[in-house]
């Protein structure tokens, strides 16, 4: 089983909080950023240090956000997301893996992620975060 570790890492205000969705350059796709564990790393220490890598925030856990599993060619991937709140300034550089970070409501986010595993464990973190986010349905969720 590939095993990764990710975040949902919010900043900002009670009154407007945003979201990170990285633009991967390889697959032209918009997710939450993770990776996979390196040897001997834990779920945590691999989450930290992914979120940094593509977003160039350094954040701190929150809670578990939950997991998500699908197929990579064949082979079982199982994420485990982490909610996480920025710390300080985030010094984004785009690289061969990441092209772009954007900030994004709870809402503009669902719209803007390619993948309904993370959809989901969004919807399922995200309506204590924001206040717009309590008139969605939770049981139209994609992945549900």
């Amino acid at each position: 089983m590939i095993r990764a570790a990710g975040g949902i890492v919010w900043r900002g205000t009670s009154e407007c909080r945003k979201v990170a969705v990285v633009h991967r350059s390889r697959y032209d796709d918009w997710c939450l950023p993770k990776g996979k564990l390196e040897e001997k790393e834990s779920w945590e220490e691999a989450a930290l240090r992914e979120v940094e890598e593509e977003t160039g925030c350094e954040a701190r856990i929150i809670g578990v956000a939950g997991p998500v599993s699908y197929e990579v060619a064949g082979q079982p991937k199982l994420v485990l997301f982490f909610t996480m709140e920025a710390i300080g300034e985030c010094l984004f550089k785009q690289s061969r893996e990441v092209k772009e970070v954007v900030w994004l409501s709870a809402e503009e986010a669902l719209k803007k992620l390619d993948y309904a595993g993370e959809r989901a464990v969004l919807m399922a973190n995200a309506g204590h975060q924001e206040g717009a986010f309590q008139r969605l349905d939770r049981r139209t969720a994609p992945g549900n």
